[in-house]
């Protein structure tokens, strides 16, 4: 009798986490500026020392003039296939916008200076490499493109 209960409870604290985590996997949120700058992270001159910014010249990658779409993967991630194809194909619709994969297992500290908890992880950086908005999980493509259109000024 009381194996029963504890396995329907069990099974319900399980449904609700699947519940929660598949409504929250892939939505784009956006980053409220840290009090300070994470660490590696650097402040633009004249800008708020709140902005925490990705300089991805460190990585040997270059940042696109209006936006930048990185992705932080893994080798054996399926979901990370999809969200490169979806990634690359807004990034080749939209000018001045690049998309730049990240092997989260060999940049690690990148991983830990952005709280990369799992892949695939997304971060929409503005044309100054500002982080405004992330998605932990695989984005919708609409989605991706109404992110841009935040990042990316009129």
């Amino acid at each position: 009798m009381v194996g029963g209960i504890v396995a329907g409870l069990v099974l319900i604290a399980a449904t609700l986490f699947g519940l929660v985590r598949r409504r929250r996997d892939g939505v784009l949120r956006p980053v409220a500026g840290a009090s300070v700058p994470l660490p590696g992270s650097t402040a633009r001159t004249g800008e708020s020392t709140s902005a925490v910014v990705l300089d991805l010249r460190s990585i040997g990658a270059q940042t696109g003039s209006r936006a930048t779409l990185v992705q932080f993967s893994t080798a054996f991630c399926a979901p990370c296939r999809a969200t490169k194809r979806i990634l690359s194909e807004v990034a080749g619709m939209v000018d001045g916008v690049v998309h730049v994969e990240i092997d989260a297992e060999a940049h690690l500290e990148l991983v830990r200076r952005f709280n990369i908890m799992r892949t695939p992880t997304v971060l929409v950086l503005d044309g100054a490499g500002r982080v405004v908005q992330k998605a932990v999980g695989q984005p919708r493509k609409a989605d991706i493109i109404a992110a841009l259109g935040q990042a990316i000024p009129s």
